[in-house]
């Protein structure tokens, strides 16, 4: 995650808001494909049992008018006239319908395993309907089945040998399976089936309409979330970044930053331009007192010296300049050290007052030979103060010549 680390935070932001909000898009799509599926699926079973009903109701219904009229006209038996009703309301829609019994007159109605399962449940009344998505030779179907019970009319014809009428004699012989029935008893079902390819049709179209109706929501939303959260977040945060790299480039405090709220960003606005406002002002006194220093050690009669706790020379005045044979700008860096004769001892003295606060030489006045660049030998008294500047220990030498040059006075 380096990578992601070295990142501007926009476009931190504009990753992370695409990534949660992919996250809840493909979210809501699974969640909304589940939804639809199981509205459909309970669609269709609702139609199934619809159909179902229609078929159980119309078979008892001409079962209960129909007298010797099949005599004469076959296609007026219950169970033909209930298979052409269902061929008929089914008729361009993807159910297919059909009765089936485990004591079936017409091979037709002859169930598969799955029916002959549950048509075994319905013989011990142990559910009332079923409707579950199998796989059928690689495919898979939606399958319902409503029992059918015996009524009363039913029983003329699968009742016993010698009640049924003669139609049914000739075609069934008193052997045969399908007589005998009890009244309430189960004499088979009413199977519909669907394809689910069928189905998952309609899901898929839905789905589309569904996540292109999304898609257009959740893009709306990222768009004015980035833009609220630019204008109010982002933007502020990165003026205020801005500017301080600025600062830290120019080293000017003038800069401010407009504060557009009382929010944490108005807040951080206004504490960084206080900040800014006191760094402005400690600077000015700053400059203007190393202005008043510098002014003053060029009027000192003696070479005055300003360095830090490695001796590295940080201010010099005229007459340093000419004790070292140095111009300032080449002074400026030496350390103090390597001109004196023990230099060595004057360092050692130096780590001493750091560590124990005094001593070392420091706030005394001590003799010492000075060595210029060409090599000449002076002999000035040290006077040596410490200070402390940006918590940094700062220590200030004067050196007075001992034998002043001709034409000076001490």
């Amino acid at each position: 995650m380096v990578w992601f680390n070295n990142l501007k935070l926009t476009t931190k932001f504009n990753i992370i808001i695409a990534v949660v909000l992919l996250a809840l898009f493909v979210s809501a799509a699974l969640f909304n494909y589940h939804r639809q599926q199981s509205l459909i699926i309970k669609g269709a079973v609702d139609n199934a049992r619809i159909i179902a009903q229609q078929i159980i109701e119309t078979r008892d219904y001409m079962s209960s008018v129909i007298h010797d009229e099949p005599e004469r006209n076959y296609a007026l038996v219950p169970q033909v006239v209930a298979t052409q009703v269902a061929r008929r309301i089914t008729r361009g829609s993807p159910f297919y319908v059909r009765q089936v019994s485990l004591r079936y007159r017409n091979p037709e109605n002859r169930p598969d395993n799955y029916e002959t399962v549950q048509l075994e449940k319905f013989a011990k009344k142990s559910v009332g309907e079923e409707f579950r998505v199998v796989s059928i030779a690689g495919r898979q179907e939606l399958r319902y089945l409503l029992p059918m019970v015996a009524e009363k009319s039913c029983l003329e014809c699968h009742g016993t040998f010698a009640a049924a009428p003669l139609f049914v004699q000739r075609r069934f012989p008193p052997s045969h399976y399908s007589y005998n029935y009890k009244l309430g008893e189960v004499i088979g079902a009413v199977s519909v089936s669907v394809p689910m390819a069928k189905l998952y049709q309609e899901i898929g179209l839905n789905l589309k309409i569904d996540l292109l109706y999304r898609g257009v929501m959740f893009l709306t939303v990222i768009i004015i979330l980035s833009i609220l959260i630019h204008r109010t977040i982002l933007n502020p945060v990165t003026a205020i970044a801005e500017t301080m790299t600025e600062v830290a480039k120019t080293g000017s405090f003038a800069r401010r930053i407009p504060r557009t709220g009382d929010d944490e960003i108005g807040q951080l606005s206004s504490v960084f331009n206080d900040m800014m406002e006191e760094l402005q002002r400690k600077t000015l006194q700053r400059l203007e007192s190393e202005d008043r220093y510098r002014n003053f050690i060029e009027m000192a009669q003696s070479p005055v010296i300003t360095f830090l706790e490695d001796g590295k020379i940080v201010i010099a005045n005229q007459r340093a300049e000419k004790l070292f044979g140095l111009a300032r700008d080449e002074l400026l860096g030496e350390t103090i050290f390597s001109f004196l004769d023990d230099g060595a001892a004057v360092q050692h003295g130096i780590a001493i007052y750091l560590r124990d606060g005094k001593g070392g030489g420091v706030g005394a006045t001590t003799r010492h030979r000075v060595r210029d660049v060409g090599g000449k030998m002076t002999e000035v008294d040290l006077a040596l103060s410490a200070s402390k500047a940006d918590h940094q220990a700062m220590f200030t030498a004067i050196l007075r010549l001992t034998t002043p040059p001709q034409g000076e006075s001490s």
